[in-house]
């Protein structure tokens, strides 16, 4: 597999520049927010001016993917925050400080429960009449989030790909515990499993709360997966607001949160790292080499 670095290829959405911090929360834009703008490949590609704006914006992705050679690779990623759980709703109730403090690290109430929390109702994210679907999803494999893809893209005709490194920041909140393996695959068997996915839940700490940076280092880590075996280009990703933090992070986005049961667009660029071959000498001194090389 190789590795990468990433840059969001930005100015072709409106979510590209929505505010950044807590105080705002994008939601699911018409026709995802695409900007209408001339594309250079337009006078070869559409002169009459006859094709929709999705349909050159896509033109256009697919000929910098040409031009990149497999060196630099653009895929346009819908970005799906899980629809409300029965956390949020806790949270919302007794406040932020009484959640983390308290209530965070309980099962439930003795009302209701939110250990891998699941929704209070169907949320679908929608995407609008005229937006190209998406050619391969993935997701978290926290409760929440698999019903969330259920419901946004029941019926296609492919299964979507549970990733472990998609989940919600680790540790402490009971939330965030996963459910075993085998209840997902009884409980969402038009699934693909990935061979990541233990059958218990052995990265749950019930006193360790993950780091942001170790968050940052999965999706990093999920994002190279892609990026290396991935040939379609258009990917949906389900997961959590402190993940997609992290994404964004790792893609040098501004950091917008996203409202619960929505889905954004990122168009990412990714860059390929070559790692030399070290000699003997390097080799014995645990010495690693990775380049990025200017193409």
């Amino acid at each position: 597999m190789s590795t990468f670095t990433y840059q969001v290829a930005a100015g072709f959405f409106k979510h590209d520049n929505e505010p950044e911090g807590p105080s705002f929360r994008a939601t699911t834009q018409p026709g995802m927010g695409l900007i209408n703008q001339v594309y250079e490949t337009d006078q070869s590609f559409d002169p009459q001016r006859q094709k929709t704006q999705w349909q050159r914006f896509l033109y256009y992705v697919d000929q910098l993917n040409r031009a990149g050679g497999g060196k630099t690779v653009y895929k346009l990623v819908y970005v799906i925050r899980h629809g409300e759980g029965y956390h949020n709703v806790k949270e919302a109730q007794v406040g932020r400080h009484a959640w983390e403090g308290q209530w965070a690290r309980l099962d439930g109430d003795g009302t209701i429960s939110w250990s891998d929390a699941t929704l209070t109702e169907k949320d679908s994210a929608q995407n609008g009449a005229g937006v190209p679907p998406p050619q391969r999803l993935y997701t978290s494999p926290l409760t929440r989030c698999l019903q969330t893809t259920s419901y946004a893209y029941a019926g296609v005709p492919f299964k979507p790909i549970i990733r472990e490194g998609l989940r919600e920041r680790n540790g402490v909140h009971t939330c965030d515990r996963r459910s075993p393996r085998s209840w997902i695959r009884n409980n969402f068997p038009g699934f693909h499993i990935g061979r990541d996915l233990t059958e218990n839940d052995d990265l749950w700490k019930p006193d360790q709360r993950e780091t942001m940076e170790g968050v940052q280092g999965r999706v990093k880590a999920v994002l190279d997966e892609i990026f290396s075996n991935e040939t379609k280009t258009i990917i949906s990703i389900t997961a959590h607001s402190g993940l997609v933090r992290a994404l964004y992070s790792v893609v040098g986005h501004r950091g917008v949160w996203v409202a619960a049961g929505a889905m954004v667009p990122v168009l990412i660029s990714a860059r390929k790292v070559e790692q030399r071959k070290m000699d003997e000498t390097e080799v014995g001194m645990g010495v690693t080499k990775n380049y990025v090389v200017e193409w």
